[in-house]
């Protein structure tokens, strides 16, 4: 698959201690194991000159304590609550001036918060996404992407998971309802 390096971002997605580190709230070994090729796509993305876009899963702790139904401290626990190690990208995948953090409070990255707007100043149209979990927060970006309209393409071995089903459901339902699904091999750009 090709991609103008100009209209590309690598979107990682949630790549925090919590989820990737072994001393993590919400540690999964294969959230781990997608660290490095987090690390070779984002090389080979700024090699070409496109853009990398990291989120963070953040949560004020008083962020669920009045709402009605949805409650991820209820479903996860606490975790990646605001200013802690829990909330902070790997340490391997460290941002640059250049790239773009965004801190979200919900599955979607783009739900309240300024991805699409600097994506859309940016002149971005497609995003190679990676990341994790791949049928939670990386799956939920991707459809938000696809609805607007950009080309999600979910790289299949860039992205954690809890467990393998849950990485096929996810790669399968984005490939065949709004994306793409690759691997890293198959990326060009031109």
């Amino acid at each position: 698959m090709s991609f103008d390096p100009d209209a590309t971002a690598v979107v990682v997605v949630d790549m925090q201690n919590s989820f990737c580190h072994p001393d993590g709230s919400l540690y999964a070994a294969p959230s781990e194991d997608a660290i490095e090729p987090c690390v070779e796509l984002i090389d080979h993305a700024r090699a070409a000159g496109a853009s990398v876009v990291y989120t963070r899963d953040v949560h004020p702790p008083e962020q669920f304590e009045d709402t009605h139904y949805y409650d991820e401290f209820e479903r996860w626990g606490e975790h990646v609550l605001e200013g802690s190690w829990d909330a902070e990208l790997v340490e391997e995948l460290r941002e640059r001036p250049a790239d773009l953090v965004v801190e979200k409070h919900t599955y979607d990255a783009f739900h309240e918060t300024q991805l699409e707007g600097w994506l859309d100043a940016h002149g971005i149209d497609d995003l190679l996404i990676c990341g994790t979990l791949a049928n939670v927060c990386v799956l939920h970006t991707a459809a938000s992407a696809g609805l607007r309209d950009y080309r999600p393409v979910l790289i299949e071995d860039a992205v954690g998971f809890i467990e393998g089903d849950h990485r096929e459901y996810a790669l399968d339902h984005a490939d065949w309802l709004f994306g793409e699904v690759t691997d890293r091999g198959s990326i060009e750009f031109a």
